[in-house]
């Protein structure tokens, strides 16, 4: 089954891959040490690439190697 990326963002993969455990927003703000509005204005803002999943597609998950990306762009 194929995972559509967030509305406001652009996914390099078809679907999550092999073994990848996605994070959701809260464990994202929490490694990141800010609030989880915070990351929602990051994924708004197509800095953090995010996907949606769930019933009604509501849920936000984030791929790892897509927060060590956005944390890479963060640090410069």
């Amino acid at each position: 089954m194929t995972h559509k990326p967030h509305a406001s963002s652009k996914s390099t993969r078809g679907s999550t891959d092999e073994g990848a455990r996605l994070l959701k927003v809260s464990e994202v703000a929490e490694l990141d040490n800010v609030s989880e509005k915070t990351v929602r204005r990051a994924i708004g803002a197509d800095q953090l690439k995010a996907m949606r999943i769930g019933p009604g597609r509501r849920l936000l998950r984030i791929h790892p190697d897509d927060h060590a990306a956005y944390r890479r762009t963060q640090s410069r």
